[in-house]
């Protein structure tokens, strides 16, 4: 797709491979400009919303509006197609829909939201939390990424105002229905040999911080008998996780990333962060706190500590079912399929009428370079999302 061709040289991580795009840093910076440049091409009025969040209008900005959209920014060394592809099939739907000679009787955007992937700040969905209230304003403005930058110091430096983050009613009033595009994170549509269909439910997930406290040391000097090494009870509590997501119904749990402190070959960590990531459409939150237990014993066996701290959270959401099924039937009898991803429009399901249309991924990878969907497939889902605003906005 020419969009996404377009941007293809953004982000791109030589080392990582894929695409590292964060929040407020120079590549999701020149996406934004990118989109700001798109949306104007085509008319549309740009503006930016207290959460940072960026919204391109078809006409007068209104309440009710059906609104559509992703996000630009990636998880480190991600695909091409994640978040993107959402923005840009939006942009494609407009098109077509222009060239068609349709008007809206009701007000149209484009959304972009801020931090959906929570690659710097470590909280998903932070764009739509904020709006939706359902992160602490303060709470937020203290978050910080690896480099210890705030995200109030980040949004200062990039020209926004910190202190008027938080739940936005004004924007919430103006979307009527939110229907978001995405890569599907998955095989669903690969097995049933199609290339789009409309989400039913997102699985219950959420993110904690294990933090082992031990004593720094010298490896070489330092006998064995006399260690308090922190990475030893992380590193178990990582086979811990796996076994207790195999004994919990569709649960799922990973340790993605381990932060050794100081972090040297030769030195024993006084400190090491483990996060975790589980999923389950019911007792995510019991799987951890048996974890936690777990990390708790045996972080006492090597004369260690251990604080854990809840990141974030949301319960399994099935989006609206009027809806659902409005737009199966509207894209003559899609297949609707449940995801194990999040997404701004789970958060959003809370407040609002919100739906998902899926994009076949032939590789069934996502978060990683291999993520992939074909031309024709893309094309797909821009035809299928100007239908679904055609009948919502008709």
């Amino acid at each position: 797709m020419s969009g996404l061709d377009a941007i293809a040289g953004i982000g791109a991580d030589r080392r990582r491979g894929g695409y590292s795009r964060h929040v407020f840093d120079d590549a999701e910076r020149h996406l934004r400009e990118w989109f700001v440049e798109q949306a104007e091409s085509r008319g549309l009025e740009v503006e930016t919303d207290a959460n940072t969040n960026l919204w391109a209008w078809w006409g007068k900005p209104g309440e009710d509006a059906v609104v559509t959209g992703s996000h630009l920014d990636s998880v480190p060394g991600g695909g091409a197609f994640d978040g993107p592809l959402g923005v840009v099939c939006a942009l494609e739907a407009v098109d077509l829909l222009r060239e068609r000679g349709f008007q809206p009787s009701r007000p149209l955007a484009v959304v972009v939201f801020a931090e959906e992937e929570g690659g710097r700040f470590g909280v998903p969905c932070l764009g739509s939390r904020l709006m939706t209230g359902t992160i602490d304003a303060d709470r937020a403005r203290r978050l910080r990424d690896t480099d210890g930058i705030s995200l109030a110091e980040a949004m200062g430096s990039f020209g926004a105002d910190p202190a008027r983050i938080g739940r936005d009613e004004g924007a919430l009033r103006r979307i009527g229905h939110f229907v978001e595009l995405h890569v599907e994170q998955g095989k669903g549509l690969v097995d049933l040999n199609r290339p789009v269909a409309v989400a039913d439910s997102i699985l219950g997930h959420g993110r904690w911080r294990f933090r082992f406290r031990g004593q720094g040391n010298h490896a070489g000097a330092t006998l064995i008998d006399d260690r308090k090494d922190p990475m030893l009870p992380a590193a178990e509590l990582v086979v811990a996780a796996r076994r207790a997501a195999a004994a919990t119904a569709d649960g799922r749990a990973t340790v993605g990333r381990l932060v050794p402190n100081p972090g040297g070959t030769n030195v024993i960590a006084s400190a090491v962060d483990l996060y975790l990531d589980a999923r389950a459409p019911r007792g995510a939150r019991a799987m951890v706190e048996d974890l936690a237990e777990q990390a708790m014993e045996l972080a006492s066996q090597e004369g260690c500590s251990v604080e854990v701290v809840e990141e974030s959270f949301g319960d399994t959401v099935h989006f609206d079912a009027a809806l659902r099924d409005r737009l199966c039937e509207v894209l003559d009898d899609v297949p609707s399929l449940p995801t194990g991803a999040g997404h701004d429009a789970g958060v959003l399901a809370a407040e609002k009428p919100t739906a998902m249309l899926f994009v076949r991924n032939p590789t069934g990878i996502s978060h990683a370079p291999e993520e992939h969907a074909t031309v024709e497939d893309c094309e797909e889902g821009s035809h299928a999302l100007a239908r679904v605003l055609t009948d919502l906005a008709g």
